[in-house]
């Protein structure tokens, strides 16, 4: 395994001795912390991940990562918000800050551990497949020229269409929710109904013709590229 870093940064001690022993088992490093404002005098940009709880003292999980957004040297870490508050609106805000998953309190560890594994696999993706292309067989997406064909032949998407299909099909077999679509692809507009979403995803399943079926819909959870 690689030697992934993680910071849990959670008012509630026992939880981040729960989580530091539970991770370390999995053969993780990991650090924590009782407050943004600890978490905040570290290196940051030396960890794979950061576990950040929602409600905490005077700077919150979100206020948090809110301010690591806006450093670029760590505005790419992945972040999971752990919280009590699950509402609609509680998740969407962290998706809009850039959360990779929100995790409801109680929780399994055994949940915990497979949503880590999960966004850290997903991060590898996304670094391996920052590159011009990708593709799935015979569908090619050229990324820098906003292109995609099919044996050879250009099809036509529409921006959101074509947003949509780069973050399927650079994170195969992840299912993403439509808070996470919302979040990624209309990420500077204020409101978006999420039938918009799901007409969005019919047009492009028939416009790429026999990889439509590749786009599958997991009922209650969310959309994914699935590449068997």
């Amino acid at each position: 395994m690689t030697n992934y870093r993680i910071l849990v940064v959670d008012d509630e001690e026992d939880l981040c001795e729960i989580l530091k022993f539970n991770l370390e088992t999995e053969g993780y490093e990991v650090d924590t912390a009782n407050s943004a404002e600890e978490a905040l005098k570290k290196d940051l940009s030396v960890y794979n991940l950061l576990m950040l709880d929602v409600m905490m003292g005077e700077i919150s999980g979100f206020k948090m990562a809110n301010i690591i957004r806006k450093d670029d040297n760590k505005a790419k870490i992945p972040i999971i918000f752990l919280t009590a508050k699950d509402t609609e609106n509680d998740r969407l805000t962290g998706f809009n800050l850039g959360a990779d998953d929100y995790i409801s309190k109680p929780f399994s560890i055994r949940e915990v551990i497979a949503r880590v594994k999960a966004v850290l696999r997903r991060t590898a993706t996304d670094n391996n497949t920052s590159q011009e292309t990708l593709s799935f067989d015979q569908l090619l997406v050229n990324i820098p020229q906003k292109k995609v064909t099919i044996k050879g032949e250009e099809i036509t998407l529409t921006k959101k269409e074509f947003e949509i299909l780069k973050l399927l099909l650079g994170n195969q077999g992840h299912v993403f929710s439509r808070e996470e679509i919302l979040s990624r692809v209309w990420s500077d507009e204020v409101y978006v109904l999420d039938r918009t979403i799901d007409v969005n995803i019919t047009r492009l399943r028939k416009k790429i013709g026999e990889y439509g079926k590749n786009i599958v819909t997991r009922l209650g959870y969310g959309y994914c590229f699935e590449n068997a």
